[in-house]
Formats: C-alpha cells, structure tokens, sequence
C-alpha cells in the first residue's frame, strides 16, 4: 500500500501510514475480474490453487478486520463506506490473486507466464479504468498504520526462513535442500506486482506528495508482508503436494515430505522443448 512516513520517537524510520484512495467502480470491476480469474482457474482444473486462494482470502479478512482493525484499531475509513465489507472486498480480492499465483509459482505451472501477465496487467489496469470512466461518487479513502504490527511480521519472518537455513545446513544431499532464493523471489514479487501496480494506478500515490512517501510502503511490504509467509506456505505446498495432485486426488504412490521436495527440485517452469513442466 502506498503510505506516509510519520515521526515517531524511539524509531528511526517512523511509523509509515498504508493508504489507498479509489472510485468505488473500482471495487465491481474487480469482483468481475475476479470471477473471471476463477474461472479460468477452473478451466484448467487448477482446484486446489482455487481453494488456497478462498482459505487465504478468509484468512487475510480475519487479520485485517479481526487483528488490525478490532484489536490494534489500526484501520480507518472516510466518506461513509463501510469497513466490514470494504475489507472483505479487499481481503478476497488481494488473499485470493497473491495465494493463487504463489500456488501457481510453487507448482511451476506450464502457464505461469500467461497468469502473472494477466494478474500483472490487471492490477495496473483497473485502477486507470476505474479513475476515467467513474468519479460520480465519493472515493474510497481507507488507511492503516503499521507500528503496532511490522515488529510481529518480522518476527515471523526470521523464524520462517531461519527454519530453512537450519534444514537446508543439515541435509547433505543439495536435491533435499529448500529454494530459498525461489522462495524469497516469489515473496517478494507478489506483494511488489501488487502494490507497484497500484501505486502506478494513483491508488497508492493519492494525497501523498513526496517520493519518500509513495515508496516507503512499496519497498517494506514487498520484503516483509507477503514474504514472511513464504515458508510456511512452502511447507504447506509440499506436504499437501506429496499425498494428493491438484485436483484433489490421492497421489499414487504417495511421496514422503522429502521425496516430494526432490521432486519438485527437479521441476522446472519451462523445459527445453519450450513446455511446461508440472507435478
């Protein structure tokens, strides 16, 4: 989210201040798109990437509202909008693209280049359309604070990846070994695709005149908010992925934890021939 850098004592930074500003079209030209997105999953029969991409959509809306808002209140809203569903929009929207296209990224998919294309293109996309074709009604203004919540992420952060550090010293074997430079890429990319593509949309940027400002918040989500789930949600992948495919079937034979992370070591995204490669 583009944010605002305020002074606060004790801190060398500051605290940054998350804001988003948009035309309330914005919020049905992605319900749409949206709908589009699983649809095409769908198609594809990519079933689990589906369900990943609803648990986390519900799991975003019970930090956001649940933690953020309830318990830290560390979430405001102007022009009468209403919180609850403006996050829940919200929360289904960024969980369900950002878990989908990491599932995508962790299944190596043979179309990983057509999906981070289309997410890409939207999320630069359907800001500008919003702005040009509405403007009848008040905008969205909605923003959080992050000081009483970055130190907790952190915390999860260096405990995620330190667990793949002390696996990775342990095996001897390198096919056994976790990709934490493909983890950290993918951490650090879905979170950067989305908030750079708003902040181009003005979304991020609005009432903020600095460059300080606009990408303060660019540069510490992206290595921070979505990356310190990264590996967890690895492990998540592998030990799903090793007993069951992406439609939802009993593998046969079932693979151990390790035997399922030398096998997705030797996958690759796109083979010599040109072809994806998938489990």
């Amino acid at each position: 989210m583009a944010g605002m850098i305020t002074k606060t004592e004790g801190y060398g930074m500051g605290e940054i201040i998350a804001r988003r500003q948009f035309d309330p079209l914005y919020i049905w030209l992605d319900i749409i798109f949206l709908l589009i997105f699983m649809g095409l999953l769908l198609y594809k029969k990519k079933f689990t990437t589906v369900v990943v991409g609803l648990i986390f959509g519900l799991v975003y809306m019970a930090v956001d509202y649940g933690i953020f808002h309830l318990l830290c209140h560390a979430r405001s809203i102007e022009n009468g909008y209403s919180l609850f569903w403006v996050l829940l929009w919200m929360s289904m929207s960024f969980g369900f693209t950002n878990f989908t296209w990491i599932w995508l990224w962790l299944s190596k998919d043979k179309n990983l280049l057509e999906w981070s294309v289309l997410l890409i293109g939207w999320w630069i996309c359907c800001p500008l359309i919003s702005t040009a074709f509405g403007g009848a009604q008040q905008p969205v203004i909605i923003q959080r604070t992050t000081g009483a919540y970055h130190g907790y992420m952190a915390a999860i952060l260096i405990v995620g990846y330190l667990g793949l550090v002390i696996w990775n010293i342990t095996r001897k074997e390198a096919a056994l070994k976790a990709p934490v430079l493909w983890l950290l890429g993918i951490g650090i990319l879905a979170q950067f695709g989305w908030e750079a593509g708003l902040l181009i949309g003005g979304v991020r940027s609005a009432g903020f005149e600095t460059l300080e400002a606009k990408l303060a918040t660019l540069v510490v989500n992206s290595l921070l908010e979505t990356n310190l789930g990264m590996p967890y949600i690895y492990m998540i992948f592998i030990a799903f992925s090793a007993k069951f495919t992406e439609q939802g079937k009993r593998r046969k034979p079932c693979l151990t934890f390790q035997e399922r992370i030398r096998e997705s070591n030797r996958e690759r995204v796109w083979r010599e021939d040109g072809r994806g490669e998938t489990m």
